[in-house]
């Protein structure tokens, strides 16, 4: 029963419900575009696609996007990097019903950020954010620590949003990174020539 539980998030409307470092509550709850408050913490933001195919969605997935019981979806994995630094992995599903009507440029994200497309497009509804602790034998820590090639023995914590246009949904899932707590504001450098 342990293992079962292991592989399951418990996802919460609260934050306060996860326990999550005050350091991080503001990174967890922040609303608008994700990529846009990476990209102003650091010098170079990049996505780094890992895989976009057909898989087979999560348990609590298949509950949101409005399935019966977990099935073949579309799933997109991404590390977010700041300067280089993986600071989120980024998880999103897309029933297989989803037509190219609903999320056009889907398909041809490659490297792209998919924010750019959710939060600047005016048919998309956003969502309410959920958010859990991810342990060691979620498939979501798995998955974030193959690619970063490390050994998953601690908690993350993450988030997630529905997002609705035409008939069509997509959940995002981003797991956040220990590195996103070492990311401050950035500002390019100015130099004032006084010649």
């Amino acid at each position: 029963m342990r293992v079962a539980t292991l592989r399951q998030a418990l996802w919460h409307q609260h934050v306060n419900a996860v326990g999550a470092p005050a350091a991080l509550r503001p990174w967890l709850t922040a609303g608008g575009s994700l990529t846009a408050r990476l990209t102003a913490h650091s010098a170079a933001f990049r996505v780094q696609r890992l895989h976009q195919r057909t898989a087979l969605c999560l348990a609590d997935e298949a509950r949101a996007i409005g399935m019966a019981r977990p099935g073949r979806v579309w799933e997109r994995e991404v590390l977010l990097r700041c300067d280089g630094a993986p600071v989120v992995f980024a998880h999103t599903v897309v029933p297989m019903s989803a037509t190219a009507a609903d999320w056009p440029l889907f398909n041809a994200l490659g490297e792209r950020s998919l924010g750019t497309t959710l939060f600047y497009d005016p048919l998309v509804a956003r969502g309410e954010l959920e958010f859990a602790r991810i342990r060691a034998g979620h498939p979501l820590m798995r998955r974030a620590c193959a690619a970063l090639g490390v050994e998953g023995d601690t908690v993350l914590y993450a988030r997630r949003c529905l997002y609705r246009r035409h008939r069509g949904v997509l959940l995002v899932t981003e797991v956040f990174l220990p590195a996103v707590l070492a990311l401050r504001p950035h500002s390019p450098d100015t130099t004032i020539n006084t010649k």
